[in-house]
């Protein structure tokens, strides 16, 4: 038996180990999709499909689902890097593109924490810079914070924030350099956070792709494209750099958790 045994556990051993590889474009950004099925990713085969080219998770409702579920990317950690997606969600919710994240078990299969960029209809969420199952919401759409050693926010300034249509196609970027993180959505910035805080910060980790639980959605990808990036120099908090104006702010929390309208709460 023991052969059989070492076979089975091979089988599953190579099933989860990405089969293809592309080439770099001219930019350096090579597809993480193939375009044809999940190859490479892992998540609930009952929420996550490939349709017509593109990856697609469906939430039918918020009996569906107990957590948040994620389609983790199997084929490596990313560290700094440049990412573009082009996604959108469908339905009164929202998603979110996680990065240097870790899976909690604890928590449950496919459940993700860590970075995230949010994907969200409700305009102050939109490209925020928030951590799913950790530190909470640290830049709303058209700020620029820091966490400083002690795990305080910062707000280093404001601009009017960016607008888009997330149920349409929308381009996401995420820029990740060392301990400062910059967000954009269809090539504007909306957030950027430079985390300070070493006890809670995270340098690498997972990219995954968040299905909302609660009201029913779908979240579709046609694009996604990393491009790894040196290793860059972590930059040092220093209060007395700050620029004027910098304020200590308290951490933002949100009334809208799922969409821009009412949360529908599952049945009793």
């Amino acid at each position: 038996m023991k052969p059989l045994l070492i076979l089975i556990s091979l089988a599953f051993t190579l099933a989860a180990v990405p089969s293809w590889s592309a080439e770099a474009d001219a930019e350096g950004f090579v597809p993480l999709f193939n375009g044809r099925d999940l190859t490479g990713w892992d998540g609930d085969p009952r929420l996550w499909e490939v349709k017509d080219g593109i990856v697609t998770g469906t939430c039918t409702g918020p009996d569906q689902l107990a957590h948040n579920s994620f389609l983790i990317w199997r084929g490596g950690t990313v560290a700094d890097f440049e990412l573009r997606v082009v996604i959108r969600v469908i339905g009164d919710n929202n998603s979110g593109i996680q990065y240097r994240s870790r899976e909690i078990p604890e928590v449950g299969q496919w459940a993700i924490s860590g970075y995230q960029c949010d994907i969200h209809p409700a305009v102050e969420h939109l490209g925020m810079t928030y951590e799913e199952k950790g530190r909470g919401i640290f830049g709303l759409n058209g700020k620029k914070v820091l966490l400083d050693p002690a795990g305080a926010l910062w707000q280093l300034s404001e601009h009017e924030p960016v607008r888009a249509d997330v149920s349409q196609w929308t381009e996401v970027s995420i820029l990740a350099r060392g301990n400062r993180l910059v967000h954009r959505i269809n090539g504007q910035i909306t957030s950027e956070l430079t985390d300070h805080h070493e006890a809670g910060r995270a340098m690498e980790g997972l990219l995954a792709i968040q299905l909302h639980r609660g009201n029913a959605n779908r979240v579709e990808i046609r694009d996604l494209r990393l491009k790894r990036l040196e290793k860059a120099e972590i930059l040092a908090f220093d209060e007395a750099t700050l620029p004027a104006g910098a304020k200590k702010i308290e951490r933002p929390r949100t009334s809208r958790p799922q969409g821009t309208g009412p949360v529908v709460p599952p049945k009793k």
